[in-house]
Order: structure tokens, then sequence, then C-alpha cells
């Protein structure tokens, strides 16, 4: 099958396939090159043991990069977008290769490295040995954990010094906190918390792994500190400034003065950080983007806050939202996004939602999957970063920045779905697998025997027809245990089904219905928000927009009056219209308040 599998096989067959791959490697190795060292440990304990006694590298050291890179986890020998392998990122790209460097210190195969994680635990350390030795001025190893910060900047192989030390910090701050997690394997790994103050002044002479994109510098002049200056030249890029037929990509503005900026989109390339820029940077492009963040954490800015950029296919968004671009593919959910990725991402939205008074929420911080197309006659907006992009770790993170989540009354009828792949720090939370596939699916009745909903894809795994993402809320009007025995809950919420995709004449035109969610244990929380129930008078049913704007061009979809949804974001337009936001399918939607009725109880 191509890369765009059913969700079930990603969610059941490859995580098997990988898991005996790895039983494979670990029983047999490699008949060429098994030795003592090389054969995988009984106990992850003891690798760590193992591997810092062979190369002097402290145990911490090399449990705290293993929790923080790979969740203790080998991800099944799969890389991440970065051609990462393994807990300790054994990188092939083209700012570093650890991974051969590894495979040369250890006289053992790649696929070693890739697939055994103990293996990848002596590739990491015999790594950090070499690169703390070359950094030394007496060829000796530090000799207090407090000393090695420089070495730790420097195995993230980062693009400026600001992101390798962002790495390091991090590193650091897990050996200050300690950890108590559980591999995929059921073993139990403590780190107590470490009595550590990080000596930055071991980062003197350090130097970086390779310049900056062409078009970028490093001068501090960007509104996000930290950043990389690739701000593009209004004379040619902005709208407001180049004539009337020329090519431009962007529009000046003074936001947030003229426009409130309410929204942050999460995006992904389809490609590489510089792929994107390539992209951003021509002129011809006609899209534009505030930031894109690499696998590496870098950020490079290409738009000012205050302009409006061309990134989510619906301009009533593009004028109040600040886009962000990330390495990456929706699709390849094997393809891990990586630690100091989410990491740089995260202060990135954490300095954003903090500036310009964003609440942590998803309806807030939206994805471009669940942003919606302005109107039924466009072509379908766009589905990144995927279903392998882990909210709940993503802002908690953002969260450990310092800001807050909403502190509101929950509703005892919305519900926010948080997926047991993702939703504790402590439980593997940020390991990318075939198995965190972060999509709820809808049936037709309340058992999961009874057949998805029409939906319009079955190979094609990011279809968002028939499902909704992570940390998203919705309004639920009963619930019952799955009777085919899944274990899953059953709970019935209107959704916008599109119901006219494989029609002669295809239309995206939505029509709400009830439907079942499946969730799996512990994956419902009791949310926030207010209910809504539509009621469009002399009509039989509600009309559903796109954008706060309410021509019929912008409608998207209708709900029979007395459907209910949950709403966070109520908002008076310009002409004095109040409008609710609602979840009304996999995405957002709007609807007029002359059509909707706040209610505190769900009827049926």
């Amino acid at each position: 099958m191509s890369e765009r599998q059913h969700p079930y096989f990603s969610r059941i067959v490859i995580p098997l396939l990988c898991v005996l791959a790895l039983l494979v490697a670990t029983i047999f190795g490699n008949p060429s090159q098994a030795s003592a060292h090389t054969r995988a440990s009984s106990s992850l304990a003891s690798a760590f043991d193992q591997a810092a006694n062979e190369f002097g590298i402290p145990a911490e050291l090399l449990k705290a990069i293993c929790y923080m890179e790979g969740r203790l986890s080998n991800h099944g020998g799969s890389p991440s977008i970065d051609q990462g392998y393994g807990c300790m990122h054994l990188v092939k790209n083209k700012h570093a290769d650890t991974l051969d460097q590894a495979s040369r210190l250890l006289d053992v195969s790649t696929n070693q490295l890739k697939s055994d994680i103990a293996t990848n635990i002596r590739g990491g350390a015999a790594v950090l040995r070499d690169q703390a030795l070359q950094l030394s001025t007496n060829s000796t190893l530090p000799a207090s954990l407090n000393n090695w910060y420089n070495v730790v900047a420097a195995y993230s192989h980062a693009t400026t010094r600001s992101t390798a030390t962002m790495y390091a910090d991090a590193a650091y701050t897990i050996l200050k906190k300690g950890f108590s997690a559980t591999t995929e394997h059921g073993e139990a790994i403590y780190l107590a918390p470490q009595n550590v103050i990080a000596n930055k002044g071991t980062l003197r002479g350090m130097k970086t792994t390779e310049g900056l994109p062409t078009g970028c510098v490093d001068d501090g002049k960007t509104d996000y500190p930290g950043a990389i200056d690739c701000i593009l030249d209004p004379q040619t890029f902005d709208c407001n400034a180049v004539s009337a037929n020329a090519s431009c990509t962007y529009e000046s503005a003074k936001r947030p003065e003229d426009l409130p900026i309410n929204f942050v989109a999460i995006h992904d390339i389809e490609g590489s950080a510089q792929a994107g820029l390539n992209i951003f940077q021509d002129v011809h492009s006609g899209v534009s983007i505030h930031y894109v963040v690499d696998a590496d954490g870098t950020v490079y800015q290409l738009v000012h806050d205050t302009d409006i950029t061309y990134h989510g296919g619906n301009y009533w968004y593009n004028q109040r939202s600040i886009g962000i671009e990330h390495a990456g593919f929706d699709a390849t959910g094997f393809q891990w996004y990586n630690a100091a990725e989410y990491l740089g991402s995260a202060k990135l939205v954490a300095y954003l939602l903090t500036k310009y008074n964003i609440p942590l929420d998803r309806e807030h911080l939206l994805s471009h999957a669940t942003l919606p197309s302005p109107s039924a006659s466009s072509t379908p907006n766009h589905v990144d970063p995927g279903p392998y992009w882990l909210w709940t770790y993503y802002m908690d993170l953002i969260n450990k920045q310092g800001v807050p989540y909403p502190d509101e009354e929950e509703n005892s009828h919305i519900i926010t779905l948080q997926p047991s792949t993702d939703e504790n720090p402590e439980k593997m939370n940020g390991t990318e697998t075939p198995a965190n596939f972060n999509y709820f699916y809808l049936y037709n009745g309340p058992s999961t025997a009874s057949g998805l909903i029409p939906h319009g894809s079955d190979s094609d795994i990011t279809d968002g027809t028939n499902n909704i993402e992570t940390n998203m809320s919705y309004a639920y009007l009963d619930k019952v245990t799955d009777p085919a025995g899944t274990g899953y809950t059953m709970y019935k919420i209107w959704y916008g089904e599109q119901t006219h995709l494989h029609d002669k004449t295809v239309s995206y035109f939505a029509n709400a219905k009830t439907a079942w969610l499946a969730v799996p244990p512990g994956a419902a929380v009791e949310s926030t928000g207010t209910l809504v129930s539509l009621n469009l008078s002399n009509a039989t049913a509600a009309k559903i927009y796109g954008s706060p704007i309410d021509t019929d061009y912008y409608q998207i979809g209708d709900a029979p009056n007395g459907a209910i949804f949950a709403s966070k974001i109520r908002t008076t337009e310009a002409n004095g219209t109040v409008w609710y936001e609602i979840n009304y399918n996999h995405r957002q939607a709007w609807v007029p308040a002359y059509e909707a009725t706040v209610v505190q109880n769900v009827c049926e």
C-alpha cells in the first residue's frame, strides 16, 4: 500500500510488524557482528549502565537524552523527519551523520543501530564521548555532569547557537526534574532528580553546523527573539506595495491595531524547511507564512506578525492569524517529529499566545486541518500537520513555557479528546509511532460494528471527512459502551457529513447528522464551552458558514433545527452581527447568533 494507508492498517498492522522486526533483531542480532556488547541488553536500565561504563558517559545523561528524543523508544527502527534513528536520535542528514559515525565507532551495522535500542544507546554514548574529546582542551572527558553542557549542545547539531542551547537546556531540565516512565515493553525506568547546575561557560568558542539559508541572516531584527531573519522585501512581495498586475504573496497591515490576532495556525511543509523557504521566497508562489520551524528547532521568520500572510486557504482566518510551517509530512506518521522541532515550535507559540493574549486551546491554536474552507465551492482545505502530530504533548510543552490553560467552568456534556498514547508525559508521551494515530472515527450507529459514516477515502490516511482530531471539543447527546466489545465508549454527536463526495457531480456541502464517535478508554475528558442549539426561523435547517460572513457564498453546510454543538468562541463582526464558532465536523464553522440559542442541557 502507499504512504497514505487505511487508518486501521497504520494503527494495528504496522505496529505488529514493527514489534516482530524488533523481536527478530533482538533474538538473532547480526550474525557477522554479534558480540557481548552489540547484543540487546535484557533490560533498558542495564543498557544505560553498560554504555555509561563502556564510554565514560554519565548514565543519567544518556537516560535524559533517550527520554527527551525518543521517550525510551526506538520507534520501530523508522526515522524521524530529521532522518534520526532511535531514542538517541542518531542522524544522517545535511547537518550531521552521527548514524554512520556510531556505526564506525562500534563496528556494527547501521541497521542494528536503528533496530536495537541497546545498540542505539551505545552508539549515542560513543558519539557523545567522541564529541566531548574533540571539545576538550586536554583530551579528557568532563569531570562532572555540570560540564557536559557544551557536549549536549553540540550533540544537537543545530544550525544556530540559540537552538543548540535550547536543546541543551531541555536536557538539563529533565536531569534536574528526573522522571519515572515505562518503556514500550513495560519496563520501568527511573531517573532521580539531579543536583545539577549547567556550566554554560563551556560553550565558549562553540561552532554551529553550517551557514544560514540564502536570504537569511542572524541579526536580531525579528519579532520573535531568537528567530533567524528571512523577512521578505516588501517592495517585491507586499501586495500593497507592488503594482496591481505584479505577483505578490502577502499584505502589509498594522495588526492588532486594524485587525485582531486571534489564532495561531500549525502547518507542515510536506518537505524540509529549506523546501519551504524556497517556496515562500518565490514571489510567484502566491503563498506566504510568518514562521518556519526546522527539524532541529531553528525558527525562521519571513513576514512580520503585523502583516497578513496567505497560508490558511480562508481569507478571514488569514486576516486574524499567525501561520507557522514545520518541516514534515502529514501522512508519514512513521517519520516522527523529533523533540527539538516540537520544543522550538512550542517556545515560539508560547511567545505568540502571551504577546497577543490568545487562549491555549485547540479552538485558537488551529491546525490547517481544522481550519474550514471559506465556501462549499472551494477546494477542500488542507489536512496538515496530520494524524500523527501529538497535540497533547505539544500543548503541554507550551503550557510549561508559562502559558496557562483557560480557567473556565466545565460542561458535563462537552468532551475533549486526548488519546492514551499522548495524554501523559510520564507514559510515553511524545513518542511518534504508527500506534499514535490521532484521529477518532465516527460510526453510523452505537457500535463499531455499524460501519463508518460516509467519507471521502478508505486509502487516504489523512482523510478528514469521518473523524475528528485530538484535543478538539464536542457536545454529546448520549453515550454507551461499544457492544462490539472493543472497550470503547460510543458518544452520540452532531457532525457535518459531506454526503455528496461520491455523487456524479461532487459537492463539498455538508449536512449535519447524528453519528457515534468511538473513543478508547480514558481518552475523553470533561471540557469547557457553551452549548448552542441551532434554530433558523421559517426554515427546517440552520445555515453553517466557513467564515462569520452571512452571505450564501460562505455557506458550507446546514444543520437541522435543534442540532446542538459546542462553542468556545463568540465574536462580533464589523456590521454588528454576533457569531458563534462551532466544531462542526473535522473543522470549525460559524453560525450567527440569530440562528443559535445558548442552552444548559442536551435534549434530543
